[in-house]
């Protein structure tokens, strides 16, 4: 009797299987993916049509998904959720049917030869957590859409053509934690709208053609609570380093070399509990280094040269080029 109850559960198993396979195997990707990645398949040419076979990007029957696209299942479809397209040299324009993949929480496109403006309509990509499109030729302003991706915490626009100011509805994204805008043609002023946001760690302006004041930057009570790595080099920053810096007690590096700031630096500046590395070099600074400095207990690398500092005035630890990489900060 016990065997006999026993077999009917095992078929019941096996239907079960077989029911589930049935319905994974058909999962179907959602046409409005299949549409946008075919369209964005023919607008960047031969140099990814080799790894794209088929016309499903999540993948069809035997044929495996799309080399650097990642599918998801959601109810009874797939969607494109991670879209990594980089170091293959693609020329042309921003593929804009890129914005209607509107589950993507990654989008890389770094390290290729795309021209053009980011178009306004990547505000639609309110599940975005990393944009990156770093090391690319594009150009014109950062459309103000760019703060509706209210999840994003990684933003990487270094090394393009980007012009204009830095619009403050970056400050919009609450959930930023690195901001990248390295080596553009950015003018006017920092935001200091920026310093509300509450997770940023990593600001990187260096590189273009910025003025202001450090002072203004941290006008706002409480700003930048855990900025880590703060990067204004190459601008053209005037005034002094306000002894309200110190506030900003999570500051490891402090990268200032090659503005036009002037003034002493600041004793309170060396009681930033973990500041490691500290860039003065290339400015108008004058006067002496307070004793502080050299006996901070992390200070790594202090550089000093190309100032008006008073004689035996002295730097700490072997000058280098300070370069952090996106392995550094994505996860």
């Amino acid at each position: 009797m016990a065997r006999h109850g026993y077999l009917p559960s095992v078929f019941f198993l096996i239907f079960s299987l077989s029911l589930i396979q049935s319905v994974v195997v058909h999962c179907k990707t959602l046409k409005r993916d299949v549409k946008a990645l075919n369209e964005i398949k023919a607008s960047l040419g031969w140099r990814v049509v080799y790894a794209w076979v088929g016309d499903d990007p999540c993948g069809d029957g035997d044929l495996p998904p799309w080399s650097g696209v990642t599918c998801s299942t959601q109810g009874d479809y797939r969607v494109v959720t991670e879209l990594e397209v980089y170091a293959v040299s693609i020329v042309g324009p921003f593929p804009t049917a890129v914005t209607n993949l509107l589950d993507l929480t990654r989008l890389d496109l770094h390290n290729n030869k795309l021209t053009g403006p980011l178009p306004s309509q990547i505000g639609r990509l309110k599940r975005l957590k990393i944009l990156n499109v770093r090391w690319n030729k594009l150009q014109d302003v950062i459309p103000p859409e760019i703060g509706e991706l209210k999840q994003l915490t990684h933003l990487y626009l270094s090394f393009n053509n980007f012009k204009g100011e830095i619009p403050k509805e970056l400050a919009n994204l609450p959930e930023l934690r690195y901001l990248h805008l390295h080596e553009n043609h950015f003018t006017g002023r920092i935001p200091p709208e920026l310093g509300t946001l509450q997770h940023l760690q990593h600001l990187d302006v260096g590189n273009n053609r910025l003025v202001g004041t450090i002072r203004e930057l941290i006008r706002i009570e409480g700003c930048f609570p855990v900025l880590r790595n703060l990067y204004l080099n190459n601008n053209y920053l005037t005034g002094g380093i306000p002894a309200q810096l110190a506030n900003l007690t999570n500051l490891e590096i402090l990268y200032l070399s090659y503005n036009r700031m002037t003034g002493v630096v600041p004793y309170s500046i060396a009681h930033i509990p973990k500041l490691t590395y500290l860039y003065l070099d290339h400015n108008q600074f004058s006067g002496r280094i307070p004793d502080a400095f050299y006996k901070h207990p992390f200070l790594k690398e202090m550089f000093i040269e190309e100032n008006a500092f008073r004689p035996g005035v002295k730097p700490i630890g072997l000058h280098k080029v300070l370069e952090l990489s996106d392995a550094d900060f994505l996860v």
